[in-house]
């Protein structure tokens, strides 16, 4: 890992928060559609960034690339489908996330277009603060789809295999460390284990050349 690049982590910022509050919103709303009244109780129903970002797990994401935001709670009492529902809660979020790059290549597409990218200053900075943010949520949506606990995979993996609660239970207890420890290895031994940047590429020079903005 780098020296911490203060332009960079501004430029960031926007894609950052946009993606973290899309993401659990999209949780929140799609528990909220199945029948499940808690992320309403608990104030989750909201785009205001305060209600979603976890203030440490934020910071991390800033200095060190990876962190977290405050899971959205569900019960799954409250849902007539329990697995199956727990299934398209988990995916709302990274699917969200998805649909904010394509959505931001679209629009960096049309800022190019505005000759934005080419007049330097603000319309430069504009562009960077879209390349950024859809790098960023293309990001949000591969790793967590990575079926490791606590990450919404591992809640399409478990239902899917529809794995009883005790063992589920225990895997969650285990999965945050091994997560964290894979992630340390790729940063500091620099070996691509979870080949998380491969895929992430893969999603934004595609969508950048389907657009004609790269060759």
């Amino acid at each position: 890992m780098g020296s911490f690049d203060l332009p960079r982590v501004l430029l960031s910022l926007p894609g950052i928060i946009l993606g973290l509050v899309c993401h659990e919103y999209a949780h929140a709303r799609m528990a909220t559609s199945l029948g499940d009244s808690t992320p309403a109780a608990e104030g989750r129903l909201s785009l205001n960034p305060i209600r979603h970002i976890d203030p440490l797990g934020f910071l991390l994401i800033v200095v060190a690339g990876f962190g977290w935001a405050k899971p959205v709670r569900f019960s799954r009492e409250g849902l007539a489908h329990p697995r199956r529902d727990e299934i398209l809660i988990a995916l709302a979020g990274p699917f969200t996330n998805l649909i904010l790059g394509v959505v931001l290549a679209f629009v960096l597409k049309l800022s190019v277009m505005a000759g934005l990218g080419s007049s330097g200053g603000l319309g430069e900075i504009v562009v960077n603060i879209l390349l950024y943010g859809l790098f960023i949520n293309f990001g949000l949506f591969v790793f967590n789809l990575i079926p490791i606990p606590p990450l919404d995979g591992s809640h399409v993996l478990f239902q899917s295999l529809r794995i009883g609660e005790a063992t589920e239970a225990r895997l969650y207890r285990i999965g945050s460390g091994a997560l964290l420890a894979l992630i340390l290895v790729q940063q500091y031994a620099h070996i691509d284990i979870l080949h998380i940047g491969t895929a992430v590429n893969y999603l934004a020079v595609t969508s950048l050349r389907l657009l004609g903005l790269i060759g």
